[in-house]
């Protein structure tokens, strides 16, 4: 008797109560057994038919294995029956369930749902790692090769501790969960020499007991490295900083302020007690006379010594351009704008000292947005709806008479008020001339040592340079004394080879101009008539004329006439 027969025999009866379909096949893709349980129309099915000769040519080969089949009606379990002298492969029992109610088509689904959580788990960028509430592992993303130098089979059935105490990971987040009872946050490292960013969240039942911990872990070793290169880099920054502090020291003992007038005193005292305060300081004076040199000894001998000092000409670069650079700008703001969009001077004096030099130029649209920083202390970039708050301190310096560009119309007096809080002006070198010799002595050291040079300067020449009255003040005289110094032949500066130097000093500043030896009489009437003829030029009236020469129409009238007659 086969072993088919033997499994018929006395179980016909049991078979037919089954709550579920059974059908029994033998070799030869003969169904010998098939109770009531079953439909019969599920043998028209052509997927079912090509099931069961799949069960039975696997088993036919002695595979050994279990073969699911599922539609949308059915589900099917196909088992072997091997004998158990020999192994031979006998039949196949065929369990059929039916779906009742569309939970087939729910099976199915369920299935698809299955399938599209596992492609999710698997190609997540995250490692996600699951466990149960005694912190086995019961699932793990393949990427954990990559993070732990382990398979999925090596992780899966391993007790977290376990893993743990390997040193695999350090600490175990899964640990700290079940510890917890709540969601855990961490840095992670591994064995293989990462750093993990690890979020750990349990999943509970109705009554708060922890069933599972997922943890979702993110390989941050190169933010980490990023994060360690930019620290060392502020510290290298910051060692820069203080060696620049260093050197603007030393430059300031080797470029001493130089004066020795009572004139120059005071305005060094006012601007030692100006630098204790944040006031706005306006400094005036002619061109050449040091106005950027007082703002910077303001700065450095304030509290904001160490913060910035951050210095732009309003004269030399064009209105859009200076908008842009003084208050910044958004990304996209206008075309050729950064891509990252730009922080303007005031946010980057933040905390310290902008010097704005030859403010008179700035245009009167840019004065509306100085205005609005002096009062609120906030910034608008070009393109931003938002301000931003700063706090820095204002220099302001010119060379003209506000009062009288306020006059013109060409710059607001309310700005003039809000910069003339502490007024600070500079006299010119004229003025002053007890600072002359002393600058003279400074620039020559200082042109010697950056030339390489020892030459000085013979009495008659310092005389010569004292006597003139440098229209272009400090940076006229450094300008004349370098040029001396890399022209002169010998190691001693002459007249001889300076007079040639200062006499065109002289008749580019002279407004009138003597160039040979002339009775005096007639020196003065040839220099009456240019200037009358001058004039006659720019004015249209004898009116206006008299008005320009300060002198009587009559006067003009007659002049003139002898003029005509000549």
């Amino acid at each position: 008797m086969s072993l088919i027969d033997e499994v018929k025999k006395g179980n016909e009866q049991l078979f037919e109560i089954l709550p579920f379909g059974l059908a029994l096949f033998e070799q030869a893709n003969k169904m010998t057994l098939l109770n009531n349980a079953v439909d019969i129309n599920i043998f028209k099915s052509k997927d079912f038919i090509s099931y069961i000769n799949e069960m039975i040519e696997s088993q036919a080969q002695n595979e050994g294995i279990e073969i699911h089949y599922n539609s949308e009606n059915y589900f099917l379990q196909g088992m072997p029956i091997v004998e158990k002298k020999n192994s031979t492969f006998a039949g196949v029992l065929v369990v059929v369930k039916a779906f009742t109610d569309g939970l087939g088509k729910k099976y199915q689904s369920y299935k698809e749902l299955s399938m599209d959580l596992q492609a999710i788990f698997e190609s997540s960028y995250d490692v996600i790692y699951v466990s149960d509430a005694e912190g086995k592992t019961l699932r793990v993303s393949s990427a954990c090769e990559k993070l732990w130098g382990k398979k999925q089979s090596e992780l899966v059935g391993k007790n977290v501790k376990e893993l743990e105490h390997e040193g695999l990971y350090k600490p175990s987040v899964t640990r700290l969960v079940l510890e917890k009872g709540e969601k855990v946050s961490t840095i992670q490292t591994t064995k293989t020499g990462k750093r993990l960013m690890v979020v750990g969240t349990p999943i509970k039942d109705e009554e708060g007991n922890v069933l599972r911990v997922v943890n979702a872990s993110r390989d941050i070793t190169e933010v980490s490295k990023l994060k360690s290169e930019i620290s060392e880099m502020k510290q290298l920054i910051n060692g820069y900083k203080q060696e620049l502090m260093e050197l603007r020291k030393e430059n300031d003992q080797q470029n001493p302020i130089i004066f020795n007038s009572s004139e120059m005193e005071r305005v060094f005292e006012l601007a030692q007690r100006v630098a204790q305060v944040d006031s706005t300081v306006l400094i005036l004076g002619e061109s050449g006379v040091g106005k950027e040199v007082i703002a910077g000894y303001i700065h450095r001998t304030s509290q904001k010594d160490n913060k910035p000092f951050i210095k732009i000409n309003c004269g030399a670069i064009p209105e859009n351009l200076l908008e842009s650079e003084l208050f910044g700008y958004e990304k996209g703001a206008f075309t050729g704008a950064n891509r990252e969009g730009k922080m303007g001077l005031f946010e980057s004096a933040n905390g310290g000292t902008l010097f704005l030099d030859e403010i008179a130029e700035m245009s009167l649209h840019l004065q509306v947005k100085l205005l609005r920083v002096l009062q609120e202390q906030e910034v608008m970039r070009i393109g931003s709806a938002k301000p931003v708050k700063v706090n820095v301190r204002i220099i302001a310096a010119t060379n003209k008479n506000l009062q009288e560009e306020i006059k013109k119309g060409s710059f607001r007096e309310d700005l003039y008020y809000r910069l003339n809080v502490v007024p600070l002006h500079i006299p010119p070198l004229r003025k002053r001339r007890e600072d002359i010799l002393p600058l003279v002595l400074h620039f020559i050291e200082h042109f010697n040592n950056k030339y390489l040079q020892n030459k000085s300067f013979s009495p008659k020449v310092l005389d010569a340079l004292q006597q003139y009255d440098w229209p272009g003040n400090v940076r006229e005289l450094q300008n004349i004394v370098e040029r001396l110094i890399v022209t002169s032949e010998g190691a001693e500066v002459t007249i001889k080879d300076s007079s040639d130097i200062i006499a065109s000093y002289r008749l580019n500043h002279e407004k009138v101009q003597v160039l040979e030896i002339l009775p005096l009489k007639e020196c003065v009437e040839i220099a009456e008539n240019q200037l009358i003829k001058l004039a006659q030029q720019k004015y249209s009236s004898t009116i206006q004329i008299a008005k320009a020469l300060n002198v009587n129409q009559s006067t003009i009238s007659r002049k003139l006439k002898k003029l005509e007659a000549l």
